[in-house]
This record gives C-alpha cells, sequence and structure tokens, in this order.
C-alpha cells in the first residue's frame, strides 16, 4: 500500500533550517530518506517552496478565483511530503514517527487510493 506523509510546520523555521552538506538536507533528514530507501519504503518525497510562492484556485458559482498563498490560513503550513509504501496503516504511522518534522511539526498520514 502507498501511504502519504504531509509535513506541517513552522514555515519561517523550516525556512531557517541550516543544511550541512550538497544534498541541502540536515543530517537528520539525510538519515530519514536512507532508511526509507534502504527499507525499500521511499516511492517520492520533496520539500515544497514557501507559501509566498503558492497561490490556490478555485470556481465559485462560476467564477474563477486566484488566491496569493495557500487556501488557509493556519499555525502550520504544509512544508511538503512523503509518499511511502507500507504493508498497512500501522507501518506508515511508524514511519512517520521517524520523521524529523514529527518533533516540531505535525505529519499527516493518509492511504492513497490505488487507480
Amino acid at each position: 500500500m502507498q501511504f502519504m506523509l504531509l509535513i506541517h510546520g513552522n514555515e519561517r523555521a523550516m525556512m531557517e533550517a541550516t543544511p550541512t552538506d550538497a544534498t541541502g538536507m540536515t543530517p537528520d533528514y539525510a538519515a530519514f530518506n536512507m532508511a526509507l530507501v534502504k527499507a525499500g519504503a521511499m516511492v517520492a518525497g520533496e520539500r515544497l517552496r514557501p507559501t509566498a510562492d503558492a497561490a490556490s484556485v478555485r470556481i465559485r458559482n462560476g467564477r474563477t478565483e486566484v488566491l496569493d498563498g495557500p487556501y488557509a490560513d493556519t499555525k502550520e503550513q504544509f512544508g511538503g511530503f512523503y509518499i511511502i509504501e507500507a504493508p498497512d496503516f500501522d507501518a506508515a504511522m511508524d514511519w512517520a514517527l521517524q520523521c524529523p518534522a514529527s518533533r516540531h511539526g505535525t505529519i499527516e498520514v493518509r492511504p492513497v487510493v490505488q487507480s
């Protein structure tokens, strides 16, 4: 089964994180990524640009609306994601707990609908 780990956190803190190697990752993220790869669980994962670079679109009553930034004004912002392979929800939750962002943000775990 595939699961998406959605990383929510304080955007300012995420942008101030200091990368320490050529990959642009901190050592804890590099280790987490390597653990996912070694376990055969990594499908994809990316860090997102800041909300200042985002836009949201929607159509209401036949009218298109374009909003600068994310749609919701929240204390935590969506900053990145992983798509992983795991045998079940509990295993996906275990990976989420190992993600470095779980120590200072929130990791939302959602099963991916297979089409």
